[in-house]
């Protein structure tokens, strides 16, 4: 049971759920680094239970109010933390990978250099387990600068792909498309709302964007796989000067040929990590509707089978997309 020191907070954890670098961390197959032995998760909220000195007037919160913290803690003194770009603070310290402990426990503290944030007290904890990978979406689709005459894909429709598609929607793109290889990923992309759902293994998708575009291709592509096969795709059916934003974890070099993006397209090349200001963003749409996580939800394991959990988000096992656990109500 950890104690809040000065402008800390411990909150008991309402719900946590599995991104999809957790497995890798587990199987020390990740790219980064990792502090070991640490408590994994960086996907969670929780409900507060003790506030350290200063912590109530710092955050704002009362015993007995839901609360989350960004997945990161910036350190606030790096020159990227200086400028407000926190995301690319560098240490790093990510809760659960290379920082404070993370979510998968009963009960966690939140450093009292945490961003922390208000959650309503009605919303419920299936709901606001959803606001971390939503307000990485949301980074995602702010960094792609969608306008309302862009034809916008989004390749890959897991849970980031679509919290991206209902983020996207939101601008009210002329065009919306899901590049997915799933049967099921992609019927809940179409439920959520795009105008055309592809499988890259049976469908042409060049002819097929083409054809939406009058022949002039994508405006943005967003990749959120992390297959290098998704590079290959994006860059093929995005317009001249189209922009392509990269958020995908890749846990191999991706390669293309470079005269596209230069010589024959001149295209923008975006990345995305993290999330970035758009905690607040997560929280309202999830709040008022405007985003669900209903379709995204697939599991919900007792936190004690966390390894099934894990085998069941890298599988996808009975169709999973998110897959959450609740710790012990004790």
């Amino acid at each position: 049971m950890p104690r809040a020191g000065k402008e800390q907070i411990v909150v008991k954890v309402g719900k946590c759920s599995v991104c999809a670098a957790d497995p890798k961390i587990y199987q020390g197959k990740a790219y980064f680094q990792t502090r070991i032995p640490i408590v994994a998760g960086h996907e969670f909220v929780g409900e507060v239970v003790e506030l350290g000195e200063g912590a109530r007037e710092k955050f704002g919160l009362e015993i007995g109010d839901k609360a989350i913290a960004e997945q990161i803690v910036p350190c606030g003194e790096c020159y990227y933390c200086k400028i407000g770009l926190y995301n690319l603070c560098v240490p790093h310290h990510i809760f659960g990978i290379l920082g404070p402990e993370g979510g998968w426990a009963g009960y966690m503290k939140y450093p009292a250099k945490s961003i922390v944030w208000k959650v309503p007290r009605e919303m419920s904890w299936e709901v606001g387990v959803g606001i971390e990978p939503c307000a990485c979406a949301i980074h995602g689709v702010e960094r792609a600068n969608v306008s309302l005459k862009d034809t916008v894909v989004i390749i890959g429709a897991g849970a980031i792909g679509l919290y991206m598609i209902q983020a996207a929607k939101l601008k009210h793109p002329r065009y919306l498309v899901s590049i997915e290889t799933d049967d099921h990923r992609r019927r809940v992309a179409k439920q959520l709302g795009v105008d055309l759902a592809l499988n890259p293994r049976t469908d042409d998708i060049k002819k097929e964007i083409d054809e939406l575009t009058d022949g002039v291709g994508a405006d943005v592509v967003i990749e959120a796989t992390g297959n290098p096969a998704a590079v290959d795709t994006a860059v093929n059916v995005l317009k001249k000067r189209g922009r392509f934003v990269v958020f995908g974890v890749f846990a191999d070099k991706a390669c293309i040929d470079w005269s596209i993006i230069s010589d024959i397209k001149e295209l923008e090349i975006v990345g995305g990590h993290l999330s970035l200001h758009t905690y607040p963003l997560a929280i309202k749409y999830l709040q008022d509707g405007s985003i669900r996580n209903e379709k995204i939800n697939t599991h919900d394991f007792p936190l004690k089978d966390f390894e099934k959990a894990i085998e069941y988000s890298e599988k996808r096992i009975e169709n999973a997309i998110k897959v959450m656990m609740t710790p012990p109500k004790d």
